[in-house]
């Protein structure tokens, strides 16, 4: 626990139990006394605070931060909100997200900016969080309250409305949104937000916009606003009546499986679903975000799900006559687009925190924590195990997969030019069980969803609910700051690594270690691929010059990002085969500081077929050979996908 110091430079106490604070300083002083409980276990839940300063916040909750820094140096203890300067708005969200995604959301960060472009910066973040369901706390600065010099620089005017501002966008992406145009509505706001932020159903982005007078305006405050408070965060126990039922269609499946969501590991239920599975023998496919919920090589874990999973899930998923979904939220790709589950007489049971997800395919709606509805359907389900035959037919489809995954990682020349599976199996095999692997964008994240062979529950952390490229390098400083003691490896392509690469320097500034493999390709060859597939040729999908007729066709562009890594202060490896490889891994292990492991791969070199599909339009009529050829196997998937609502009623 973050040891404490009060602030006291600037405030005077009176007899009335009240403390003189600007807000910006009563903002810093209360975020720093927020504490949440589970299970008896009680946190600090702001670990500190990301920001930049401009104007709007540098007099403001800058100097708040400032003088709670200096005071704790002059005392000889820690902060009681540690800062950290990043380099870009949207990165410092990002990392702030990766940090409680790794604390199972049970700390975070606030995250301040200046006016305009600062604040809009964080949009995406926002966007981020909230789809993710991860606890993040923006600050954005705001214009003034009392318009006394209006217009302001980057105050936007509409002539239709004189309270609107730029930090309005925050609202469809915000969880939770205030803004505090008076000292008096803070309290309100605050408490408001850390609400939203404790709440495992609620929780994502929450955005409280101070403008800049307000935030250096002084105020008497209650003492009582400063007290130490401890949010308790809830597991919903499920009803009786309705586990019972669960448990009856459960029981009647000859060929149940188990769809693992986040939620599985953010509730701590990683234990209780390896004992129901052990017991009743019922497979275990896992989304993007539930990967690590079983380890790879647990007899009924079939690894990823849907439409860049193993063929091994996707093969039960299809013949499956019960699903049960945990945690999981159904993204299109977990469903394969609502393609995935295809015996006609599937059923399904969803156990998750938050109604709006488990009412989600129909079926039996289990509004409940996870690990405590796990531990309430293994007493209903004692009695049950699968058939004989399907826990058989379970080995033998896992095994199949896990010889396809040896055959890509295998290499039979240590000195041949690697690809990209071949990348990924020497990360995996050379990395220990505790490390991370952080993705979030490209080919990549499917390509690890399908062969990264996960042997811890934290050690899998792919964005993937926004897939928002620039995340992997901040999300990893993120990650390494929440558990120092693994090492993050940081898988990225050139196309997202151009995005934000700029974090490095936030890295080095803060001695956070990472290990970014960097697989230089030339181009987007997540979305080449993507666009070959639906017939579009690979259009703006390569870095080329323009050739003689106009078009981006012409010679690889000379982009040296090796050089570019090193000149923002990192050590940085060129590897160029096998052997290169695994010996800059191990020397980067060994390391204490940050290296980047530049390599080119084959972006023509696929992944193995995860034989499933994802539905992304196809134009209906063209002229090119390619997209009418597409538009038919288009139709051919769409044949076969679940409408929303089925005559059964499921």
């Amino acid at each position: 626990m973050v040891s404490t110091a009060p602030i006291s430079a600037s405030k005077t106490e009176n007899t009335e139990g009240t403390v003189h604070l600007t807000v910006s300083q009563a903002t810093v002083k209360f975020l720093a006394n927020q504490y949440v409980e589970r299970d008896g276990v009680r946190t600090k839940f702001f670990a500190g605070a990301f920001g930049i300063f401009g104007h709007g916040n540098v007099a403001g909750l800058g100097q708040a931060l400032l003088q709670a820094e200096i005071e704790a140096v002059e005392a000889g203890v820690e902060p009681e909100l540690p800062y950290v300067l990043g380099r870009n708005e949207q990165a410092m969200v990002h990392s702030a997200v990766a940090y409680a995604r790794q604390k199972d959301r049970l700390q975070a960060w606030a995250v301040t900016a200046s006016v305009g472009p600062g604040s809009t910066n964080m949009l995406t973040g926002a966007a981020l969080a909230t789809i993710n369901r991860l606890p993040v706390l923006l600050l954005p600065a705001d214009t003034f309250a009392t318009r006394a010099s209006a217009p302001v620089l980057q105050e936007l005017e509409l002539p239709s409305s004189g309270d609107v501002t730029v930090n309005d966008s925050f609202k469809p992406l915000s969880r939770y949104f205030d803004r505090v145009w008076r000292p008096e509505q803070l309290p309100s706001a605050l408490l408001g937000a850390m609400r939203v932020l404790t709440d495992p159903v609620e929780t994502g982005a929450a955005t409280v916009a101070i403008p800049q007078d307000v935030q250096a305006e002084a105020f008497d405050w209650p003492e009582s606003f400063f007290a130490p408070r401890t949010w308790h965060v809830a597991r919903p126990l499920p009803e009786k009546s309705v586990v019972s039922r669960a448990a009856e269609v459960i029981r009647s499946a000859q060929k149940p499986l188990i769809v693992a969501g986040g939620g599985v590991i953010y509730s701590g239920a990683t234990e209780a679903l390896a004992a129901l599975c052990e017991k009743t023998g019922i497979p275990v496919g896992q989304s993007q975000a539930g990967k690590g919920s079983l380890k790879y090589d647990h007899p009924q874990s079939v690894g990823a799900l849907g439409s860049t999973g193993t063929t091994a899930a996707n093969a039960l998923a299809t013949d499956a006559d019960v699903i049960i979904g945990i945690g999981t939220r159904y993204s299109d790709f977990t469903s394969a687009s609502r393609t995935a589950f295809n015996n006609p007489d599937v059923r399904f049971v969803n156990i998750n925190v938050a109604s709006i997800d488990s009412v989600k395919q129909g079926g039996i709606s289990v509004v409940a924590d996870a690990r405590e509805a796990l531990e309430a359907l293994a007493v209903e389900l004692s009695d049950y195990e699968v058939p004989a035959e399907y826990r058989t037919r379970t080995a033998e489809l896992a095994q199949e997969w896990d010889d396809t995954v040896s055959s890509v990682y295998k290499i039979e020349d240590s000195s041949a030019p690697l690809n990209q599976n071949q990348v990924i199996g020497l990360a995996n095999t050379l990395s220990d069980p505790r490390d991370v692997v952080v993705c979030a964008a490209g080919s990549m994240p499917g390509d690890l969803h399908k062969l990264w062979r996960t042997r811890d529950s934290k050690g899998y952390h792919v964005e993937y609910g926004f897939s928002c490229m620039g995340y992997e390098v901040a999300g990893g400083i993120g990650a390494k700051m929440a558990e120092p003691d693994r090492d993050v490896f940081i898988m990225v392509g050139d196309g997202s690594y151009l995005m934000m690469a700029t974090e490095l320097v936030t890295a080095v500034q803060e001695g956070v270690k990472i290990i970014m493999i960097l697989v230089q390709n030339h181009g987007f060859a997540s979305i080449g691929s993507l666009s070959e597939s639906l017939g579009s040729q690979r259009f703006g999908t390569d870095y080329r010059y323009r050739s003689d007729n106009g078009r981006l066709q012409g010679g690889i562009l000379p982009v040296d990002l090796a050089a570019n890594a090193a000149s923002l202060g990192v050590e940085v490896v060129r590897v160029n085969n096998g052997s290169e490889f695994t010996d800059a891994v191990k020397a980067a292990k060994a390391s204490e500081t940050s290296t980047v492991i530049h390599v080119e791969t084959d972006p023509l070199i696929a992944a193995p077929d995860s034989e499933s599909w994802w539905d992304v339009p196809v134009s209906a009529t063209s002229t090119l050979e390619s997209t009418q050829t597409a538009y038919a196997t288009y139709e051919k998937w769409k044949k076969i996908q679940r409408p929303f609502l089925r005559p059964s009623g499921n």
